[in-house]
């Protein structure tokens, strides 16, 4: 499996700085794989885009196939954090789907046209293709469970799950297409309104 290259006997201050690091190597890549394709950018268009020699990548990842997988795991990892805070915290299907949706709306915004969410996952390896799908199903299954519980809680109208999480997901990934940091529209107001318009269009209307 690719990976990041281990570290051992680091020091916090050292391991922190790595890390700091991963995540600009990462972010650039993005910008790289989105700019130029994924197959048409080399290790080189990476470093360049740092200001580093390619040599200095290899401190970090193997190869770039490694590096795209970092930011799919990186990615899926903050999503399934926020689907267990939603849990932890709320005990309503509406409540704990619209704190999934904010949180998943600001990560798209956070990374804008490089999140790897909008990426195309069949540029990696069958191997890692495999790990960030069954990674993506788990997070997909637990939303259908969460829009399911809704159901039968009363709190959505009768709607199918599976059919349900595809326009979530498909509305809230598309994000990176069109998104701009610095246009007018701001995070956390667009967070507001797409929660309110998919959970809107799943909730039950007020009884009489």
């Amino acid at each position: 499996m690719a990976s990041s290259v281990p570290v051992v006997g680091r020091s916090p201050h050292i391991q922190e700085k790595r890390q700091r690091r991963q995540a600009e190597i990462l972010r650039a890549a993005m910008m790289a794989f989105r700019s130029r394709g994924y197959h048409a950018t080399t290790l080189e268009d990476i470093a360049d885009r740092l200001g580093v020699r390619k040599t200095a990548l290899y401190h970090y990842f193997p190869d770039k196939d490694a590096i795209l997988f970092a930011c799919h795991q990186q990615s899926l990892s903050e999503l399934s954090g926020h689907l267990a805070a939603a849990r932890r915290k709320y005990a309503g299907a509406t409540a704990r789907l619209r704190h999934i949706i904010l949180e998943h709306v600001r990560v798209m915004t956070d990374s804008g046209e490089e999140s790897p969410l909008a990426f195309d996952i069949p540029a990696l390896s069958s191997p890692l293709q495999q790990q960030v799908i069954e990674a993506r199903d788990r997070y997909e299954r637990s939303l259908r469970r969460i829009i399911a519980e809704g159901v039968r809680s009363g709190e959505f109208r009768p709607v199918d799950p599976k059919i349900a999480v595809f326009v979530l997901l498909g509305a809230i990934n598309w994000i990176a297409r069109w998104y701009q940091p610095r246009g007018s529209v701001d995070p956390a107001a667009l967070g507001q309104q797409f929660a309110d318009q998919l959970l809107g269009g799943m909730s039950c209307p007020p009884q009489p």
